[in-house]
């Protein structure tokens, strides 16, 4: 059995390559199409109908805003997933590189605050628990 989400991508797609069969007919148009396209009108119809009856299945699913962007640039929506992943990865890297600044910045004031304030030092890392000597 297909999932709610296949149906409805199997219905666009079948209402896409309609559309597409409807501008072809439109396009070089003779008297005689008229019954192919009013088919196809019907046929589009009957789309939009299963369409709106299929979307009560999919509600829950949520699609980002910078999806419909890469889709009005021309661009293939499936590398969305891949650019945030590239963008998660950098931002990433670079909350590490700041994190171990941060790291090597605490030990060095400890080191300096020792040198400066030892016996204040002692109590602070007796009241931390920290007994391990700054280094």
């Amino acid at each position: 059995m297909t999932s709610p989400l296949e149906n409805l991508e199997t219905q666009l797609e079948t209402f896409i390559e309609n559309v597409r069969q409807i501008k072809i007919i439109v396009t070089d148009f003779q008297g005689q199409g008229q019954n192919v396209f009013n088919q196809k009108i019907q046929t589009i119809v009957t789309g939009l109908q299963e369409i709106d009856r299929l979307k009560s299945q999919v509600q829950d699913v949520h699609v980002p805003l910078e999806v419909f962007d890469y889709i009005d640039d021309g661009r293939n929506p499936q590398l969305y997933t891949k650019d945030c992943m590239e963008k998660a990865l950098s931002r990433n890297e670079a909350v590490r590189g700041k994190i171990d600044a941060y790291r090597r910045f605490r030990a060095q004031l400890l080191v300096e605050l020792t040198n400066v304030f030892p016996a204040e030092m002692a109590k602070y890392r007796a009241i931390r628990g920290d007994e391990r000597p700054i280094s």
